[in-house]
C-alpha cells in the first residue's frame, strides 16, 4: 500500500551488503502503521528469517520528522464506527504478529529512531536487539488520550522498566527525548543525528550490530526525569488508579501537579484498563501480553470512549473530549473488569 502523496511503496525492503533494510515510507502521515504496512513487514520478517545473506536488519523511518508515529487508528475508529468488527481486528491481529515476529527474530533488529516514535512505532523497534535514538527522538505510549491502552506488547515491555517508570509512562503519555528513553530502557544506545548516516552505512558494509552500534554510541545526557524518581515510584506504586491521584495531591510538588493535571485530561476508563493491564502482564510473557492485549481491542474499541477520543486528539484536534464516565472517581470496577477476558489461574 502506498501513501497518498506518492507512487513508491509505504515499505521499502531491500538487500545492502550483509543487511536487510527496511524504510517506513509515509512521510506525510508520519509513517503511521496502516494495515498494508504491517502486512508488508510481515512479509519481510518471514523471508529474511531464515535467509543467511541477511545478517541483520535496519529498520528506519522517512521523511525527517518521524520514525513512526503509531498505528493508524483514525482508520481504525472508521471501522469500529462502521461496526466493521473483523476489519478492526485484522489489523490488530498483523500488528502483533509483527511484534512477535520481531521479538523471534533471532538476527540483530537495528531500529535508528529519530524523530516521533510513539505507539505502533515503540512496538515495531522494542522488540528488536537494538533501539538506536537521536537528540531528535521523541518516544511515548500516549494511548490513554484516546482510550486505547498500552500496547504493541508493551504491557510486558513496560512494567519491567525500572521502578514505576513504566506505568507512569502508561498513564500519563509522557514522552520521553532520545537520552530518556536510554535511561528509562525503551532505547538501547543514543547517537548523535549526524553520525546516523555513518551508523548506517557501517551495519550495512560490516553486517555486525554489537561492536558497530557501539563504536557510534555516546552517553546519553541525564534524563528531566531523574530528579523525581523517588516520588514517581512513591506516588505511582500506590496500587491504583485512585490511590495514585491521591498520593499525587498529598506530594503537593510542581511536579506532582503536572502530572494530576495530566491525568484528569486522560479517559479514566483508559487509565484503569492500563493500570490493570500492566499488573497482568508484568506476570506474563510476551506472547500473552500479545494475546490478552488483542482481547482487549475487541471490546475497547467499542467503548464510546475510544471514538470519542480519536476524534478529540486526531480528527477534530479540539482536544476537548467528553469522557464516559468523566471522572475517575464515577469507575465502575465492573465495567473495568467486564473489558478484559477472566485472568488465567
Amino acid at each position: 500500500m502506498s501513501d497518498t502523496a506518492t507512487t513508491e511503496p509505504s515499505v521499502i525492503a531491500r538487500r545492502e551488503g550483509a543487511a536487510g533494510t527496511i524504510l517506513m515510507n509515509r512521510p506525510r502521515a508520519l509513517n503511521a502503521l496502516d494495515l498494508g504496512m504491517v502486512r508488508a513487514l510481515a512479509e519481510v520478517i518471514a523471508a529474511w528469517r531464515d535467509d543467511p545473506a541477511v545478517r541483520l536488519v535496519v529498520l528506519e523511518g522517512a521523511g525527517g520528522r518521524a520514525f513512526c508515529a503509531g498505528g493508524d487508528v483514525r482508520r481504525i475508529r472508521e471501522l469500529a464506527l462502521a461496526g466493521d468488527a473483523a476489519g478492526v481486528e485484522a489489523f490488530f491481529a498483523t500488528e502483533y504478529g509483527v511484534n512477535g515476529a520481531i521479538a523471534r527474530f533471532g538476527k540483530p533488529w537495528v531500529s535508528l529512531i529519530d524523530g516521533v516514535c510513539m505507539g505502533g512505532g515503540i512496538g515495531v523497534s522494542v522488540h528488536g536487539s537494538h533501539r538506536v535514538v537521536t537528540e531528535h527522538a521523541l518516544l511515548a505510549m500516549p494511548e490513554t488520550a484516546i482510550c486505547l491502552f498500552p500496547d504493541v506488547g508493551t504491557s510486558y515491555v513496560l512494567p519491567r522498566l525500572p521502578g514505576k517508570i513504566g506505568l507512569w509512562l502508561a498513564l500519563t503519555g509522557a514522552r520521553l527525548r532520545g537520552g530518556e528513553a536510554v535511561h528509562a530502557g525503551l532505547a538501547t544506545h543514543y547517537v548523535p543525528r549526524e553520525r546516523l548516516p555513518a551508523l548506517r552505512a557501517a551495519l550495512v558494509a560490516e553486517g555486525e550490530a554489537d561492536a558497530v552500534v557501539a563504536r557510534f554510541a555516546e552517553p546519553p545526557p541525564p534524563p528531566s526525569f531523574a530528579p523525581h524518581r523517588e516520588a514517581m515510584d512513591r506516588c505511582f506504586g500506590a496500587g491504583s488508579v485512585p490511590a495514585i491521584l491521591a498520593a499525587l495531591e498529598r506530594e503537593g510538588t510542581d511536579w506532582a501537579r503536572e502530572q494530576l493535571a495530566t491525568l484528569r485530561r486522560m479517559s479514566p476508563t483508559a487509565m484503569f484498563v492500563a493500570h490493570e493491564l500492566l499488573r497482568r502482564g508484568a506476570g506474563l510473557t510476551l506472547e500473552q501480553c500479545l494475546e490478552l492485549e488483542l482481547a482487549l481491542t475487541r471490546t475497547i474499541t467499542r467503548h464510546p470512549d475510544f471514538a470519542e477520543g480519536v476524534r478529540s486528539v486526531l480528527v477534530d484536534k479540539d482536544n476537548a473530549p467528553r469522557w464516559t464516565p468523566p471522572t475517575v472517581e464515577e469507575v465502575d470496577p465492573a465495567a473495568i473488569a467486564a473489558l478484559f477476558p477472566p485472568e488465567r489461574g
